[in-house]
């Protein structure tokens, strides 16, 4: 039984149609999460990656386990309407086998190190127990007000 469904999680998440990339979260700790993503046939992605052989964008699944990384993260503070999770580094990417529509992504994410504003944290994506990719990526909690750019 999902923890998060959907709306939960487009309450914690500010990602709309077409990035946001977690359907729903099965588990969740306080240093580990897992989440879902359906991959289906008429993600926008594949109209060009690649019409004969639909594959999802490596690029993409590391978003997603990022963005399941932001509902961790995110889930915790009690005023996450004011901040945004931001990517700052991602290490050791690699990419197992190509995902194609009709895959379920497994995200499984786990923090290595956590400061006040920033987490080191590990993640897998798995289809069918099969590891699909891995990195270890580094995000920071940042005030939506200190983003907006500058008035022209």
């Amino acid at each position: 039984m999902p923890i998060l469904e959907i709306n939960e999680i487009r309450r914690i998440l500010p990602h709309r149609f077409p990035m946001l990339l977690v359907d729903r979260i099965v588990e969740l700790e306080a240093e580990r999460i897992v989440g879902i993503k359906n991959v289906t046939a008429n993600e926008p992605f594949f109209a060009g990656h690649f019409p004969d052989f639909p594959v999802m964008p490596g690029v993409l699944i590391v978003e997603a386990l990022a963005q399941t990384a932001g509902v961790l993260v995110l889930s915790s503070i009690p005023d996450r309407e004011s901040k945004l999770v931001l990517l700052v580094s991602i290490e050791s990417a690699k990419f197992r086998r190509p995902v194609v529509p009709g895959d379920q992504l497994r995200l499984e994410m786990s923090v290595l190190k956590r400061k006040a504003s920033v987490a080191k944290m590990a993640g897998r994506a798995t289809v069918n127990g099969a590891v699909v990719a891995e990195a270890e990526m580094m995000c920071k909690l940042a005030d939506k007000d200190e983003m907006q750019p500058p008035a022209a």
